[in-house]
């Protein structure tokens, strides 16, 4: 099946421009993981596209004026999916992602000059921090607001029995990235000091399980909980990825100076290393012992770890067990007529591609090519390759006028044809996630035009290329 690719709609989308008229590409035979870039419809365009999504249709005012999101599930004309655990539920929790989205709505606002966009990110990031999701007092955070009832839950099932503490440290997480980018905006003071007490009430309050690890779920009060949302038993309990999330926020804060984490970061990264790593099932509702996203994150995660410490250990081991375990998710050719060359697939248990992982997977391979330590010329070289044929290939599955990228690429019929774009047996699913599968492709993109692409000013006008020379964005210089 092939995806539908639109020209930006609208004047006012000043990026169309630059663009031309867009079209699809031809895929080359499929020989390799690596695809070529398509200079009409480049990963920027397809980042823009997903922001133009988010932005326009999937946003609505809240009783205090701040933007919310109408779900965190919708179908390509923004359609509340109300069937789905997530249909009617918004925040900052897993794959509602509204401080991550938020954030990279801001990023994307500075790096085109949209002021508007940034305005926009701010009016998000209100609604979660004066809205009752984070306690002031303790920094702990709740995911989850019905739409419909207004009623806070801890998790995607509706109700408060559980939560993940990985994903809450994540959020706290994302506070310190957003505040980064703050200045003297008062704003960024309030998110490090929520921050520093989520982590401090995780290191508190979460209760230690046998292995040395964090516990996949706790209840409120942070004992262990082994059950599965369903209630069934969680044989992923004490070994899931999402512990890794705690490890970031603690190496950021100690990194920043705002809190010192230098001693349980060496003790927890010294267990996961011990072990072999932990890299089952980050999703929530997802059972497998080695999950793409999971390397993905722990390659970051250990990165960032190796830095605060100084421990060339835990480089060594983010490169050798944790970037490289990606290369057995890589999907190298187009499977059942889908476009799936460039992509990773998510785990042998449920093989769909979702696109905030691969998303997350282009992230880390940019980390590594922007890292002085990471190898010679010709392994950055690859590292961005990597990354780039990521987000090329999730180009290609773009729906509707509105900019919608798919949640997931389902070349194997795992979630079944009727949850299909045009009820295609194998093909694109058509819902996404706002903040998260349909945009988190926008960090990575960020990160390559900042960090890793060549740029060149030559009169009014500034240059983006990538490491093959390709044009990712003409824009008037600034």
């Amino acid at each position: 099946m092939k995806a539908t690719r639109h020209p930006f709609a609208g004047a006012a989308w000043f990026f169309a421009v630059a663009a031309g008229a867009l079209g699809a590409g031809t895929n080359p035979p499929a020989t390799a993981f690596h695809l070529p870039e398509n200079p009409r419809y480049t990963i920027v365009h397809s980042t823009l596209d997903s922001l133009r999504f988010t932005l326009t249709k999937t946003l609505r005012r809240d009783d205090k004026g701040h933007w919310v999101s109408v779900s965190s599930f919708v179908d390509p004309e923004a359609r509340v999916m109300g069937w789905h655990d997530f249909g009617h539920l918004e925040g900052p929790g897993w794959a509602a992602n509204a401080v991550g989205g938020a954030w990279e709505i801001y990023i994307a606002g500075r790096f085109f000059g949209r002021s508007d966009w940034q305005r926009s990110a701010l009016d998000i990031l209100d609604h979660v921090l004066d809205c009752g999701f984070i306690d002031e007092r303790t920094g702990f955070i709740r995911g989850y607001r019905e739409t419909t009832t207004s009623k806070f839950c801890l998790n995607y099932k509706h109700n408060s029995d559980w939560f993940c503490p990985g994903s809450m440290a994540k959020v706290a997480y994302q506070l310190v990235r957003f505040a980064d980018d703050l200045g003297d905006d008062q704003r960024a003071a309030r998110k490090r000091r929520l921050a520093v007490r989520c982590a401090d009430w995780i290191h508190q309050e979460v209760e230690a399980v046998p292995n040395g690890w964090f516990p996949r779920r706790t209840l409120s009060d942070g004992k262990v909980w082994r059950k599965s949302p369903e209630g069934g038993h969680d044989p992923f309990w004490q070994t899931s990825a999402d512990g890794l999330f705690i490890l970031q926020l603690q190496a950021a804060l100690t990194e920043r100076g705002l809190a010192d984490y230098t001693k349980p970061l060496r003790q927890k990264a010294g267990v996961f290393i011990r072990a072999g790593g932990f890299f089952g099932s980050i999703n929530h509702d997802t059972y497998d012992p080695r999950e793409n996203v999971a390397y993905s994150v722990a390659f970051r995660t250990l990165l960032a770890a190796s830095r605060v410490l100084k421990d060339e250990s835990l480089r060594a081991f983010a490169y050798d067990r944790c970037l490289a375990g990606l290369e057995a998710f890589k999907m190298r050719e187009d499977r059942n007529g889908v476009a799936t060359q460039g992509l990773l697939y998510m785990e042998d248990s449920w093989d769909t591609s979702y696109l905030w992982e691969n998303a997350e997977a282009a992230l880390a391979y940019f980390e590594a090519a922007a890292d002085p330590r990471a190898g010679d010329t010709a392994r950055r070289r690859e590292y961005q390759l990597n990354g780039l044929t990521i987000l090329r290939a999730a180009a290609k599955h773009h729906h509707g006028p509105h900019g919608f990228l798919t949640e997931g690429v389902d070349w194997n019929n795992h979630v079944g044809q009727q949850h299909h774009i045009g009820q295609a047996k194998f093909g694109d699913i058509q819902y996404t996630e706002p903040f998260l599968n349909n945009q988190h492709i926008a960090e990575p993109t960020l990160f390559y035009l900042e960090h890793l692409a060549r740029k060149t000013t030559g009169g009014d006008r500034s240059e983006w290329r990538d490491v093959e020379g390709n044009v990712l964005w003409p824009a008037a210089a600034r």
